[in-house]
């Protein structure tokens, strides 16, 4: 069965939008404190840029956006992930170290 490009960026581009939905539901307000709140706009961001990302791809792909769009749109979506990794990776060393303390 093959698929042309055009029914796979129609479905990308369907993904996204639906995620698009789902995430302004999950977003919390920026005015909140707290860590878990700060974490939860880090991945919300995160989830943004990805969609950016794919927005730009399908552009492309159709002939609406240069190339140098998706590259800025890829390097804008890698530079948040490893942010977001960095943290993640953070909070998972500092749990690990509590769990080592004696009690």
């Amino acid at each position: 069965m093959a698929i042309d490009s055009m029914t796979a960026a129609k479905a990308y581009l369907d993904t996204a939008r639906a995620l698009a939905g789902q995430a302004n539901k999950n977003t919390p307000e920026v005015g909140q404190a707290g860590f878990g709140n700060l974490l939860n706009q880090a991945v919300a961001s995160t989830e943004k840029a990805g969609q950016t990302v794919e927005t730009a791809m399908v552009q492309a792909a159709t002939g609406r956006a240069d190339l140098v769009d998706v590259v800025t749109a890829v390097a804008a979506a890698e530079a948040t992930l490893e942010t977001v990794v960095s943290v993640r990776d953070q909070v998972i060393k500092a749990y690990q170290d509590i769990l080592r303390m004696p009690i």
